[in-house]
């Protein structure tokens, strides 16, 4: 029996009823004993989901999809994914002599630390969906987390889910040389090239030659060669077509599937899952079933019933931001649009990347105005300021005056905020929704 554990185990259960939790458990544990996450005792399955965009969603849809085939799973749905998140979640989930009680294990980890913890969490199955560039004052240049990432995986033995529609990810797969590799890959639809914009890896990293894209899906990520040395030409496992965004729907071997958000991220978060289900011999209609019924929250799509509704989405870097402008605008009607700009360490203190981001799609007569709130509100209006919106920007630093505003403005609204202000944030809409 681990005393160290049960203080774990105990303090867990103390703030979980209270409801807290999140990472303070898991830090303590850290504290008295850092071999701490080594020593739990894994299932058969141990399925670590990492990479830049879609971690939290994918794993969540994972392990909701291992739940439906009636395995019982233990995962950080929260996405409390750094070492102190897994240690909580790991010890939350086990018996008092370490003993991981489920069937199979769900993580979603940093990119950024995977390196740190990937071998005491003893993985079966590696996911990785995409990697963009993202917080440079933390991360660096791309080029260190792929160097990282293929230094933890040279060794792999596991079954790795690649995404073989981002060239930064398929290289992955030219270092891996013991591990049995899954590739997912999407046909193009009617979004593909509907963006010009600027992408992480369009050079062959074998050859250091342009790759040439037969189509994009956003960014660098679409179907792409080396006419060289033949970079970019796969075989993918799992490969989806017919993606209808009228009926929600796409098509993957034969059978029609329902994506739970009609946008092209959501698709390849389902391609990663029904390849994961592929790689375990697992009917993928129980993955389906979870689709269909799957409801976003925690910042992501998440509905608030103001005097209008208030979509809310977390937003970190150009690639994320730009896809979630492009849903935004996608709907029609009347709107305002709020972000909420923090350089806190979690949200990375280097806030250039907004200058990467494409604003001017919100340049539509549909749009209100757009407030900019947060730590950082003046600079994210001058930076929309050089977009040519300063006839309807607003500026409320706290995002208190922010949501009031949105509410008693009475139209649809989406809300973009970085990391720190999110749940705050969110805890606002919710007292203002319930009025």
């Amino acid at each position: 029996m681990g005393l160290r554990l049960g203080i774990v185990k105990l303090l867990h259960g103390i703030l979980s009823s209270r409801g807290h939790g999140g990472s303070f458990p898991g830090y303590i544990g850290l504290k008295m004993d850092p071999h701490f996450i080594e020593r739990f005792r894994m299932p058969g399955e141990v399925i670590v989901v990492t990479g830049t965009n879609g971690k939290t969603t994918t794993s969540n849809l994972i392990a909701e999809s291992l739940r439906a085939s009636g395995r019982s799973v233990v995962n950080n749905h929260r996405g409390d994914n750094l070492n102190i998140g897994i240690a909580s979640t790991l010890a939350s989930g086990s018996d008092l002599n370490y003993r991981i009680k489920a069937d199979a294990v769900v993580l979603e980890v940093d990119e950024l630390t995977v390196y740190r913890q990937f071998h005491a969490l003893k993985p079966t199955v590696l996911v990785i969906t995409n990697f963009f560039r993202d917080q440079l004052d933390r991360a660096g240049e791309i080029e260190t987390i792929i160097r990282r990432m293929i230094e933890v995986t040279e060794d792999f033995e596991g079954d790795l889910i690649l995404n073989g529609d981002d060239p930064n990810v398929l290289r992955i797969a030219d270092h891996a040389k013991k591990a049995r590799i899954h590739l997912f890959s999407l046909g193009p639809n009617r979004t593909s090239d509907k963006y010009e914009e600027a992408g992480e890896g369009t050079y062959c990293p074998r050859c250091g030659r342009p790759l040439r894209y037969l189509y994009r899906q956003y960014s660098h990520i679409g179907r792409f060669e080396c006419d060289h040395d033949g970079y970019g030409r796969i075989d993918p496992a799992v490969y989806i077509d017919d993606i209808d965004y009228e009926t929600g729907t796409f098509r993957c071997e034969g059978r029609n599937y329902h994506s739970y958000i009609n946008a092209i991220y959501s698709i390849y978060n389902c391609a990663a899952v029904l390849t994961v289900m592929k790689a375990l011999h697992i009917d993928p209609g129980h993955a389906d079933s979870v689709f269909s019924g799957y409801h976003l929250n925690e910042g992501r799509n998440e509905i608030f019933r103001l005097k209008a509704p208030c979509t809310v989405n977390l937003i970190k870097n150009p690639t994320g931001t730009n896809e979630v402008l492009k849903e935004i605008m996608a709907h029609e009607g009347e709107k305002n649009i709020c972000i909420i700009l923090n350089d806190n360490d979690v949200d990375g203190t280097d806030i250039s990347w907004i200058w990467d981001c494409h604003f001017e799609h919100l340049q539509d007569s549909a749009v209100n105005t757009i407030v900019c709130s947060g730590l950082r509100a003046y600079d994210m209006a001058l930076r929309l300021k050089y977009d040519g919106f300063e006839d309807r920007l607003v500026v409320w630093e706290d995002p208190k005056d922010a949501v009031h505003y949105l509410d008693e403005a009475g139209i649809d609204s989406y809300l973009l905020s970085t990391y720190s202000a999110l749940h705050s944030t969110r805890a606002i809409l919710k007292k203002t929704e319930k009025r």
